[in-house]
């Protein structure tokens, strides 16, 4: 315990010596940038947090090892369509959501809106003339095709006929069998192959009353999970299944305040339970929720008691700790909660100013891209609702834009960043990053010895790569063999390097560093093939740490030690 406080106390000196050394003008953003505080006695103490962080065991996130579905278009957002009832609504959401430069719609297909009335009948007579339940989703499927938009599917909502008790235990509890939600995912798999596939199976299991008012059960969940996943996968392999976002639980058994008992359970192990149960098998991506409630994005402490919006580390260690380091996290839900001041609404999910949240969000991004590349989709919570029926509840002001279509600041600075460059940030990432352009004869093709299965092959010359890196080292990923040939590299535009990749016997992958000991920044890239068939089978890029900073804190610890020894002496020897 003295050793950890000894620890402690010296990394509070360090960091206040620290803080001598910044520019009182950029104090207060650098440590906002630490701690996600604003405020200055909040800052303080969450600096002091961040040093006794320094005792805890590190966590295990292993950032560079091959991750599938981690290179995808970061840029999500939640949408309701299906209770938009006019169509043209559902349009305008669309080319509104386009036009901020979404690409990821994360929409709820409710099997209770879609196989309502009992098993196998797909028809709504709920309005008048009975019409095919199918229709409003065709339309949605529609939209997001002809606005360039991909579908993340919710599959949640069970009818009440598939409970013996109805709705008794709320609208979320789970069906009595299994295999009845199984065969509404497959229906919905079914009807969309080939346009639709990324399904989530559930959401927030582990909490929220989401798992109906009753304790959560982990082991209950994979099971639904499993079914699902080969119902799903029978229809299509190709589908990517995605576990349920896991609601940030920092309790065992919260008292359900409905009255109808009911438990939610911590994430992590909720999470623990289901790799136990066996879910490691069942699903493709993992998926979080990332709320930052009290702090904001750039918050750095790694708490476990504490819910912000680093809280995905956590789960990403115990990813890699069950062996599933090569999976992707999704993140489902992302955003900072806008309740008005002064409006009577307990601001149950923290609270910020929509200014805030305009400057919150575009920092989220920018965190999860540049320092987790584990993490693939980020889903912005939510665009709008239908009507202002829930402006008494504090949940309502996540929103984008008002039931009436007007935007919340929160949509220009989303629409700005956005549209910048794309980028590849530190971290391994598979040949379909989507930030590099492609132009030629490219191919894509499953190979047995390729990382993950597949590369992207170029079948005639000229077929190049361009994308934008920020670090301070790229790795490229190949491979050799007799039909391979020369890549041609060049790095910001200066002279081209040749990559010979003609062996006598194939072998891949092949490590190639195409560039190394760059000031570390943002550099573009350039692959061509000149000849030859030659992979491309992955990227790794690096950021070397710059050593003088950290020469510097090392010479500040070593001047600590001995002027806490020689004080040591000097009272030893006056004793």
């Amino acid at each position: 315990m003295r050793r950890a406080a000894l620890l402690v106390g010296l990394a509070a000196v360090i960091a206040a010596l620290g803080l001598l050394a910044v520019p009182p003008a950029g104090l207060r953003q650098w440590l906002f940038a630490l701690t996600g505080e604003e405020n200055a006695l909040s800052q303080v103490r969450g600096l002091g947090q961040l040093a006794s962080d320094l005792i805890r065991p590190p966590l295990d996130l292993q950032p560079e090892v091959p991750i599938a579905h981690n290179g995808v278009n970061p840029f999500g957002i939640n949408t309701f369509l299906q209770h938009e009832v006019e169509p043209a609504k559902r349009e305008r959401q669309a080319q509104l959501i386009a036009a901020a430069g979404f690409h990821w719609l994360r929409q709820e297909f409710p099997w209770a809106d879609i196989e309502i009335s009992a098993k196998g009948n797909f028809e709504d007579c709920r309005n008048g003339p009975c019409l095919s339940a199918w229709d409003k989703y065709d339309q949605i499927v529609g939209l997001a095709e002809a606005h360039g938009l991909e579908v993340l599917v919710r599959l949640s909502s069970p009818p009440d006929w598939s409970r013996a008790d109805g709705a008794a235990r709320g609208s979320f509890a789970p069906p009595d069998d299994f295999a009845d939600f199984a065969d509404y995912a497959a229906a919905v798999a079914e009807r969309y192959r080939g346009r639709l596939r990324y399904y989530q199976v559930w959401n927030e299991p582990n909490g929220n009353d989401e798992w109906g008012y009753q304790p959560a059960d982990p082991e209950a969940y994979t099971r639904l999970l499993c079914a699902a996943y080969q119902r799903l996968k029978s229809v299509d392999p190709d589908v990517v299944v995605v576990a349920a976002a896991l609601t940030p639980a920092t309790d065992l058994n919260l008292y359900n305040p409905n009255g109808l008992g009911g438990t939610n359970l911590n994430d992590f192990v909720f999470l623990q339970r289901m790799y136990n149960a066996g879910a490691g098998e069942c699903f493709d991506v993992m998926s979080v929720q990332g709320y930052g409630l009290w702090s904001g994005p750039t918050d750095q402490r790694n708490r476990p008691l504490i819910v912000n919006y680093g809280r995905n580390q956590f789960i990403r260690d115990l990813m890699v700790k069950n062996g599933d380091a090569g999976k992707a996290i999704w993140i489902a839900e992302m955003n900072w909660n806008a309740v008005p001041p002064n409006s009577g609404i307990p601001p149950a999910f923290g609270q910020v100013s929509p200014e805030q949240q305009a400057r919150y969000a575009p920092l989220a991004y920018q965190r999860a891209q540049a320092e987790w590349p584990w993490v693939g989709v980020n889903a912005f919570w939510f665009f709008k609702r239908a009507s202002d029926a829930e402006r008494n509840q504090a949940w309502y002001y996540f929103r984008m834009a008002d039931p009436d279509f007007t935007l919340q600041p929160v949509y220009a600075s989303l629409q700005a960043y956005t549209h910048q460059t794309p980028v590849m940030y530190p971290g391994y990432f598979q040949e379909d990053h989507w930030a590099v352009a492609w132009s030629g004869a490219w191919q894509d093709a499953r190979q047995a010895g390729a990382v993950l299965g597949g590369v992207r092959l170029a079948t005639a010359p000229d077929a190049a790569a361009r994308f934008v890196f920020e670090g301070t080292d790229l790795i490229l990923v190949t491979q050799q063999g007799p039909e391979a040939g020369t890549l041609s590299v060049r790095v910001d535009g200066g002279q081209a390097q040749a990559l010979n990749l003609q062996a006598a016997t194939a072998s891949g992958p092949t490590y190639k560093s195409v560039a190394q000991g760059l000031a570390n920044g943002r550099h573009s890239i350039e692959i061509t093939s000149s000849a030859g068939q030659n992979a491309i089978d992955g990227f790794i890029v690096r950021r070397t740490p710059q050593r003088t900073g950290m020469l510097v804190v090392g010479l500040i610890v070593i001047l600590g030690i001995v002027w806490w020894a020689s004080g040591r002496r000097k009272t030893e020897g006056d004793s």
